[in-house]
């Protein structure tokens, strides 16, 4: 039976993809998993497959957001943040990662990789260089489904007042 704040997804896993989970009750996103390894070096986009397709219904999207231990931790973050998946999409679910931090090396050691997952604290450790290595089964975004609302556009000539105006980038901070 769907609640009211479920909305029915059908999904097809590719070979060797599991079914996709949220890992707390309440929980918005869930999560998405690397299929396969990738080494993503300072400077580099990489396209992370997750394995799985959707079909959402008319009126929804999928959102891939961050993990917000990932941007709090490491240079990796999701490039195109929130990346829009339409309902119309049905190809594979992939997440553009970059990873922003500057090459350098200081021994001979190159990375020590996304790792962090299979260690005791979790934590994603960067490489002598600044390179990670994303490992397969490793959860490198989280998917929200939201409603889409579609905009009727009204052409006139011209727009109410209001208090801000057309004040922007900055124009409501502080002042100095």
């Amino acid at each position: 039976m769907e609640r009211s704040n479920e909305v029915n997804v059908k999904i097809t896993l590719l070979p060797g993809a599991e079914l996709p989970q949220y890992a707390k009750p309440g929980d918005s996103g869930f999560d998405l998993v690397a299929q396969e390894d990738y080494v993503v070096e300072p400077g580099q986009t990489v396209k992370v497959r997750t394995g799985i397709c959707v079909e959402l219904p008319v009126g929804y999207e999928l959102q891939v957001r961050p993990r917000s231990g990932i941007s709090a931790n490491t240079k990796l973050r999701v490039a195109n943040s929130p990346g829009t998946g339409d309902s119309s999409y049905r190809g594979e679910i992939c997440v553009l990662i970059d990873n922003i931090a500057q090459a350098f090396r200081y021994d001979s050691v190159r990375f020590y990789g996304l790792d962090g997952y299979l260690t005791s604290d979790k934590r994603i450790v960067p490489g002598a260089d600044n390179t990670y290595l994303i490992r397969k089964g490793d959860r490198v975004a989280q998917a929200v489904i939201a409603p889409v609302y579609r905009a009727s556009f009204e052409v006139v000539s011209e727009l109410a007042e209001s208090e801000r105006g057309a004040g922007g980038f900055g124009s409501s901070g502080v002042r100095v």
